[in-house]
């Protein structure tokens, strides 16, 4: 049995120099649920950009069984659904329909299992009423629902979310949690909400200056003040 995701020793720099991961190395098996925290500039975003193959540095990056590379970054990207911080940054069709229809229609799928796949994730994340709104002119906890179903659609193995929770108010919080720890796939959640993280995710991961910090099951890691003081955390 292959993990969902490997990465060994894996080192990526910005052109300006800044090394931004350094040598970070991790497995995370078929439908484990991790979570990924640290402070601001800690190389979060830029890892989850590594899984897809948007970001690529030295070191290896293996995506349910297949190493990224230049050959698989297609079926790779199909494997991983990678949800943004900003729903903005992914919805830009008309309607949602059209939104999350985009990623099926783009690989070729017949217009009927487009709009069974459609059904199906507006479905799963409680916005089958949505379907013929406009995308813009919905609510930020709607709009990251959507940015979500967008994903489904394309029936990943792997979930890769950027702060999935902020900007939201506590009921959409609260429902967008609750529709996570309903998904069934294996998630990588980069998030400061150390909440959340307690209440869903039971294994993380403290990166910080580009490092792994601490690895280990959740209540333990939450339950050491002085870990979390020493990478700019604070116990939920």
């Amino acid at each position: 049995m292959h993990h969902s995701i490997e990465v060994q020793d894996l080192t990526f720099s910005y052109p300006d120099g800044h090394p931004a991961l350094r040598g970070v190395s991790f497995m995370i098996a078929p439908g484990e649920k991790v979570a990924l925290v640290g402070p601001n500039g800690a190389g979060k975003s830029t890892l989850l950009l590594h899984l897809n193959g948007i970001l690529r540095g030295a070191g290896q990056v293996t995506v349910c069984g297949q190493v990224l590379t230049d050959k698989t970054v297609g079926a790779i990207r199909s494997a991983v659904g990678m949800v943004f911080e900003d729903p903005d940054d992914q919805l830009f069709s008309p309607t949602v329909f059209d939104d999350v229809a985009f990623g099926p229609m783009y690989q070729g799928l017949p217009k009927p299992e487009v709009s069974s796949r459609v059904a199906a994730a507006l479905s799963a994340v409680g916005m089958a009423d949505r379907a013929t709104r406009i995308s813009h002119h919905l609510s930020s906890g709607e709009k990251k629902r959507i940015a979500i179903a967008t994903v489904l659609a394309m029936e990943p193995e792997v979930l890769a979310l950027d702060e999935p929770t902020s900007g939201l108010d506590p009921r959409a919080r609260r429902g967008l949690i609750r529709l996570l720890g309903d998904l069934p796939m294996t998630m990588l959640v980069s998030t400061h909400d150390l909440r959340m993280v307690h209440e869903l995710l039971p294994r993380t991961i403290i990166l910080d200056a580009g490092l792994i910090a601490a690895d280990g099951p959740t209540s333990d890691l939450l339950a050491d003040p002085e870990l979390l003081q020493a990478h700019g955390l604070e116990a939920p």
